[in-house]
């Protein structure tokens, strides 16, 4: 079975206390790009999101934002 990577905006948001419209306004990333990261439905990751969703959720390990899954 192939791997897919889930990057895991709902629950760094739930994890956070905050909405996945906070999470857009605090790192600077559309909110369509994330709603669309978190619904599976986007097929390229921006790195640039990535690196701000970590610096705006002060995350050191890139494995708490995403994952692989079956």
């Amino acid at each position: 079975m192939q791997k897919k990577v889930k990057v895991k905006i709902v629950e760094l948001a739930k994890k956070h206390n905050i909405s996945i419209r906070e999470l857009s306004r605090i790192a600077d990333v559309r909110h369509a790009a994330l709603s669309e990261l978190s619904n599976g439905k986007r097929e390229n990751i921006n790195f640039a999101h990535i690196e701000r969703i970590a610096e705006a959720l002060n995350i050191s390990d890139i494995r708490e934002i995403i994952d692989f899954v079956e």
